[in-house]
């Protein structure tokens, strides 16, 4: 499984990637600033680091050079809350992957992570494809096939179908659900789920018999 380092003073901007980087199938670990990040880059192996400029201690661009002494390999992305050239362009200079300005969406991060590891380990991320007789999941690529065909999934449709397939063989409840792949901040009508996964089964076709309704609970995928 591949092993990420997220690095950053604010608790809710770690838990926030750390969400989204666990749905994506990710590991994650945990560093409150730059000097417990190069602690634990010296005793672990991560495939990647998520780190923010600004914090105590040791602050990004001090901790990214550190790393870089003992891992020069190590992909690294920046986050920060500055935008001013002058610090993408001395991140970019010290060798770090990739500059994120906050605020950032989730969705494009992962998007930024999954760039970079394919580049960096092209064979991982192109294993990352699940089978169940003729449905496909390119996880990479985000794209889902049915017996060798591309079908078309919204973007709420693909997440919940991958929650559920991670997840398969757990009573997953609505709520479960929805804080997981509408995100924690969801005040819509709870009927927005059952919405999705009608049109989700539609899509799904004969394999739709795999996303099984649990009355009063919520939904589980079930292999026969």
């Amino acid at each position: 499984m591949t092993r990420i380092l997220i690095t950053d003073d604010e608790a809710k901007i770690r838990e926030m990637i750390r969400k989204y980087a666990e749905f994506e199938g990710f590991e994650v670990d945990e560093a409150v600033d730059g000097m417990e990040a190069v602690s634990k880059c010296l005793s672990n192996q991560y495939d990647l680091v998520v780190m923010d400029i600004m914090m105590p201690n040791l602050d990004g661009f001090s901790a990214s050079k550190e790393i870089r002494k003992t891992n020069p390999s190590m992909p690294i992305i920046l986050l920060s809350a500055l935008g001013e050239e002058y610090d993408r362009i001395h991140g970019f200079d010290i060798g770090v992957d990739d500059y994120v300005v906050k605020p950032f969406s989730s969705k494009e991060l992962m998007m930024r992570i999954h760039a970079i590891l394919k580049r960096v380990h092209p064979e991982t991320t192109e294993a990352q494809v699940y089978r169940l007789e003729g449905l496909e999941i390119d996880y990479s690529a985000r794209i889902v096939r049915i017996d060798g065909e591309k079908i078309q999934l919204s973007p709420k449709e693909y997440d919940l179908l991958v929650y559920l397939v991670k997840n398969a063989g757990i009573a997953l409840t609505r709520e479960q659900i929805l804080q997981t792949v509408w995100g924690y901040d969801f005040f819509g009508d709870d009927r927005t789920l059952d919405t999705h996964i009608k049109l989700l089964r539609k899509n799904l076709g004969d394999y739709s018999r795999y996303v099984v309704t649990l009355r009063g609970v919520g939904y589980r995928f079930e292999k026969e």
